[in-house]
């Protein structure tokens, strides 16, 4: 299974050369990881051939209802922002943003980006982001540029925040860190973590920004009178921002949280154009909204999260975490390297396996361990472009390459991950 997940893995990251779309080789490696392990229950599992099938597929049905709650939560999401773009609302936001010069946009939207995650989460702030980003950067390689400081400044800003990432959210739920403190101890080495690639990046760009061409036949035709580009740009950035006040109200997944926006959006909209021509209705429908919606990106999340999810359930990530704990008995190398691995697999079974291996007994409530997991699983995964929700999302809308990210932004992502992390340090030496 290890082997296996090892060459989908490469697969996904050559996806240009062997010119096959991640998604499908996401999708294969994923199916296959669970044949194998049917194939091999009896090896696996302690278990009888019915009581090891038995667990297989419980343990699949659980896999898939985490899945389906972050591909719902993607899709509506990803739905919200384009139907906000039909309507020409982020032009609103576009048109305020006077600045040609590429490193002071940088730093702008990378700013942005921090504190927004913070208050929404990654993956949501990512996904608005790339929008913007669409709107204002028509070079490719400043766009990914851009993208991959986007990514950096989404996982920071929510590793600091008791919602801004779903792992701080698992340690929060599960008691293990307190939102007040968590804020307190982990600000700092997320700035730090965010501000390093931010200020090697900007220090790179020269020269001015050249906007996107607009190209006949792709672009929206429908002119929308800005009352209306107002109501509805408000309407889906609060849609957006009310998703944690749902899940604090009512204690209920995200993801319903995105679809009653959703649907709200969608009634207003409707209701908007109900005297317009039959044209821009069509238009401007949620039809043709959904069309725009990257379908393969959420393929992709839904093969990469099953294949882990696949490896979770026959161990190999709990071996993993007592190899680590067994071989350096270290808390800040374990979450040193458990940073390093959440950028292959995903942080949430990983820290998911720590949660399971030390309990509260071991360590108590806002003990530096958490707080380490906590940053460690939440900035570790910007060094591959795949190891966060945010970097998948960006990836399958911008079509980011990975070899390029790897090449470009890895360093950079590192260097921002490590640099937090001694900010860490210093501060447990100097302030009690």
């Amino acid at each position: 299974m290890a082997i296996v997940f090892v060459i989908g893995y490469a697969a996904i990251a050559l996806e240009h050369p062997i010119k096959i779309d991640k998604s499908a080789s996401a999708l294969f490696t994923a199916v296959v990881l669970w044949v194998l392990f049917v194939i091999g229950k009896e090896i696996i599992l302690p278990l009888s051939a019915e009581e090891g099938m038995h667990f297989i597929e419980s343990s699949l049905m659980e896999h898939l209802g985490e899945i389906a709650s972050i591909l719902f939560f993607l899709l509506g999401a990803m739905t919200i922002v384009e139907l906000v773009d039909a309507h020409g609302g982020f032009s609103i936001i576009t048109s305020k943003i006077t600045t040609t010069k590429k490193s002071t946009l940088l730093i702008t939207l990378a700013i942005v980006t921090f504190f927004m995650s913070a208050v929404l989460d990654n993956l949501t702030t990512s996904i608005v982001m790339a929008a913007l980003l669409k709107k204002l950067v028509g070079d490719k390689k400043d766009l990914w540029l851009f993208a991959g400081i986007i990514i950096i400044s989404a996982n920071a800003g929510g590793a600091f925040s008791p919602i801004g990432d779903v792992t701080t959210i698992m340690l929060w739920i599960g008691g293990q860190v307190t939102a007040s403190n968590i804020v307190v101890k982990l600000f700092i080495p997320s700035v730090v973590a965010a501000a390093v690639p931010l200020a090697i990046a900007a220090a790179r760009l020269k020269g001015p920004v050249i906007g996107p061409q607009v190209i006949k036949g792709k672009s929206n035709h429908v002119v929308v009178p800005d009352s209306e580009k107002k109501l509805v740009l408000f309407l889906g950035v609060g849609a957006l921002l009310f998703v944690p006040i749902f899940k604090t109200l009512t204690h209920l997944p995200p993801f319903l949280g995105v679809l009653f926006g959703l649907s709200v959006l969608w009634a207003v909209t409707e209701f908007l154009h109900l005297k317009k021509s039959d044209n821009v209705r069509k238009e401007l429908s949620i039809s043709r909204t959904l069309e725009r919606v990257d379908t393969p990106s959420v393929l992709f999340f839904l093969g990469i999260l099953l294949a882990v999810g696949a490896l979770q359930s026959a161990g190999h990530l709990i071996q993993l975490a007592h190899l680590l704990d067994n071989t350096f008995g270290n808390i800040w190398i374990i979450n040193m390297l458990i940073g390093f691995l959440s950028s292959i697999v995903d942080n949430v079974p990983l820290v998911a396996g720590a949660m399971g291996m030390y309990d509260l007994n071991t360590y108590a409530a806002d003990h530096n361990f958490w707080e380490l997991l906590a940053y460690c699983a939440g900035t570790g995964g910007s060094v591959l472009i795949i190891g966060s929700a945010a970097g998948v999302a960006i990836m399958g809308i911008l079509k980011i390459d990975f070899i390029w990210y790897l090449k470009n932004i890895s360093l950079l992502a590192a260097a921002g991950y490590l640099s937090g992390l001694g900010a860490f340090w210093l501060m447990q030496q100097f302030v009690h």
